[in-house]
């Protein structure tokens, strides 16, 4: 039988996994950021931009799909924070839309702003747009200040005015940037992304100046990524979580919540383990052999499940994912914030058809990746960034 505990269990693994998803599809916004770096000359940088171009629409409808999921399974969520902490997250979008509005127009005859402007554009999208996904990521575990009173729905008129939630300080999101962990995991994904570009580049060049200097960059952000990684990762063990009582639903302070979280869910603890083996595995491959060119994909599904079981322990084992640092009965939870149960329930059934979806875009990608991308390629093909 499907329980409404089932459901709410449900749609956020579904969130976790499409975020785990979309981390790992930043690596196109991660090329972006190296166009200036790693690319010197303008057929190199063309030949980039067209092996991002390919895949850029992927990442931009993995965002769409996971706002939208997020919004239809957790509503309060969605008006609490995008409400709320809404320069983060118009920042953020603006970010996005940067990138879309460039793929579209950079190569395009007459543009009046030139190829130049619309790569800054990118490279803008490329460091800003991850950094800060990163940033509204790490809120999960960290906190907001904000307030929820579901009394308000029958004070229209009153003093609440028909609001539920009210961000509690004048900065609406940017106060985030005053948290050390979270700067920690913003530049661990900004990393990360670059990390993944390098090792794509080195998959699907046929470019052997470019493919080299990849293999060289793989290391240099690499590195940076693992150190800001585990900084986070010991921080956030060690440090307070958001615990809440199952029978009560009265939220507390519990000291390493998040790694008791892991231990009361060992399976969860297995993949995430595995997840950063394979991550790793996929960097020191690719940087110590010299014929190995497959770490984008060791190191992409180790991405996925990393974050996955990191959303994981965020949001489950009684725990509050998006908790409140002015009022701590306000946080967020899987039961408080969910939609109805007959909306979940017709969602899940919906959600049957993703493998179907899935399958498709591995056909996609699989038919528009049967060869690795050389300069003569660009000359021949009638669509190009």
């Amino acid at each position: 039988m499907i329980t409404y505990s089932f459901l709410q269990h449900y749609w956020w693994f579904v969130i976790s996994l499409l975020c785990g998803v979309l981390t790992f599809l930043l690596f196109v916004q991660g090329g972006q950021s190296m166009l200036y770096s790693l690319a010197k000359t303008d057929d190199e940088k063309k030949l980039l931009l067209n092996a991002l171009g390919r895949k850029w629409e992927y990442t931009f409808t993995t965002l769409v799909t996971f706002g939208g999921a997020f919004f239809a399974s957790f509503p309060l969520f969605y008006s609490t924070s995008f409400g709320g902490a809404y320069w983060v997250w118009m920042l953020l979008l603006f970010c996005f839309v940067l990138q879309a509005v460039s793929y579209e127009f950079h190569s395009k005859p007459g543009n009046i702003f030139g190829a130049n402007t619309y790569r800054a554009f990118l490279f803008i999208n490329g460091v800003l747009g991850t950094f800060l996904l990163g940033v509204a990521v790490g809120t999960f575990f960290t906190g907001s200040a904000f307030s929820v009173n579901k009394e308000n729905l029958l004070s229209v008129g009153n003093t609440g005015g028909g609001v539920i939630s009210r961000w509690e300080n004048p900065f609406h999101g940017l106060e985030a940037l005053g948290n050390l962990s979270n700067w920690c995991l913003g530049l661990s994904i900004l990393f990360l992304a670059r990390t993944l570009a390098a090792l794509f580049f080195v998959n699907r060049l046929d470019h052997a100046a470019l493919v080299e200097k990849s293999k060289k960059y793989v290391l240099y952000n690499g590195a940076p990524f693992v150190i800001f990684f585990l900084i986070f990762l010991i921080w956030t063990l060690f440090a307070e979580g958001f615990a809440v009582d199952p029978g009560s639903g009265i939220v507390s302070m519990e000291k390493m919540k998040y790694w008791h979280n892991f231990l009361q869910m060992p399976i969860v603890l297995v993949m995430f383990l595995l997840g950063v083996a394979a991550v790793l595995y996929g960097i020191a491959g690719t940087v110590f052999k010299n014929n190995f060119r497959k770490g984008i994909w060791y190191s992409g599904v180790g991405t996925v499940l990393t974050v996955t079981m990191l959303m994981l322990i965020a949001g489950y084992n009684h725990t509050a994912y998006y908790p409140s640092t002015y009022d701590l009965q306000s946080s967020l939870t899987i039961q408080n914030s969910s939609s109805s149960e007959f909306t979940l329930k017709v969602m899940f059934y919906v959600s049957l058809l993703v493998p179907v979806v899935i399958g498709y875009i591995a056909y996609a990608w699989r038919s528009l990746e049967k060869k690795r991308l050389s300069m003569e390629d660009l000359k021949s093909d009638e669509h190009t960034y």
